[in-house]
């Protein structure tokens, strides 16, 4: 018995794919399976704890107060003239967002093999999943640093200067830190596929990147000569934005800015490319 080759089927399953190939019509049809996925992050996350949804506040505010006593009360960095709490706070608000989505994409292929190889769905989705839960915990972190705002406008000598009407930068920030932690969680998702000693070293890397971004001391006190090496984190300039729009401290340097977004355009492509080259042949190497 034959079949016609002019049978119109449903739905086509290949591994023949470019390498930078993002079906959007078939991440709508598997709408359902992103959403499932994103519950699944917010629900089971916190699910059999006994502080439950708490643990979204506690680690900014435990980190908070640990910055403010080591880095500000016994190191005595600067502070911009800022409140301790509030500096450190603006700093972590995007720090965390982007070590989120980077720390949990970039398990999305080794941490998800049993489930690829029973069932058919676009490997993405998960990663998508992973940074559209990260977003909801970063407007929670968001409206606490708010909160924390709004006390030191009330109860502080320190005058603050917010530039609220540039407030339309911050979807822009988001977004590339957003988009910068998906890029790098696809990228080392594929590599440690293959080489999964990697992922030892991952959490290292990232407090290295934490020290090397303005979260724990202000760009000003940073000397001339180390200054480019600072720069040249493509968060540094986020963190600053963020801070001049929402503090009045900091500066926005638009170089800097461009070199962020470029940086995120070029790291997401590779993240993709080299993800969809090795979720294809994973299951046969996992």
């Amino acid at each position: 018995m034959t079949t016609s080759k002019s049978s119109n089927w449903d739905l086509t399953i290949t591994s023949h794919r470019g390498w930078f190939e993002l079906n959007f019509g078939e991440l709508w049809q598997y709408r359902d399976l992103l959403w499932i996925y994103f519950r699944r992050n917010i629900i089971t996350e916190y699910k059999q704890t006994i502080l439950g949804p708490l643990w979204i506040f506690i680690p900014p505010i435990v980190t908070t107060l640990l910055f403010t006593i080591v880095f500000g009360k016994i190191a005595q960095l600067p502070t911009d003239g800022l409140p301790g709490p509030l500096f450190y706070m603006s700093g972590l608000v995007i720090w965390n967002y982007f070590s989120s989505s980077f720390s949990g994409t970039s398990n999305s292929l080794s941490g998800n093999s049993g489930l690829f190889g029973k069932v058919y769905f676009p490997r993405i989705i998960i990663p998508i999943a992973t940074l559209l839960s990260g977003l909801i915990r970063f407007f929670i972190h968001f409206i606490l640093f708010l909160c924390v705002l709004i006390y030191y406008s009330f109860n502080s000598n320190v005058e603050l200067f917010p530039n609220y009407y540039l407030g339309f930068f911050f979807p822009i920030l988001i977004l590339i830190m957003g988009i910068q932690g998906l890029g790098f969680g696809l990228l080392f998702s594929a590599i440690t596929t293959k080489y999964r000693d990697l992922r030892y070293i991952l959490g290292y890397c990232m407090r290295l990147l934490m020290y090397a971004s303005p979260i724990i001391f202000p760009l000003s006190i940073v000397p001339d000569k180390y200054r480019l090496v600072i720069l040249i984190n493509p968060i540094t300039s986020v963190i600053e934005i963020f801070r001049y729009i929402s503090l009045g401290t900091g500066q926005i340097n638009y170089y800097g800015l461009f070199y962020s977004i470029s940086f995120t355009i070029i790291i997401f492509i590779s993240g993709l490319i080299i993800f969809n080259k090795v979720e294809k042949n994973f299951i046969d190497t996992a």
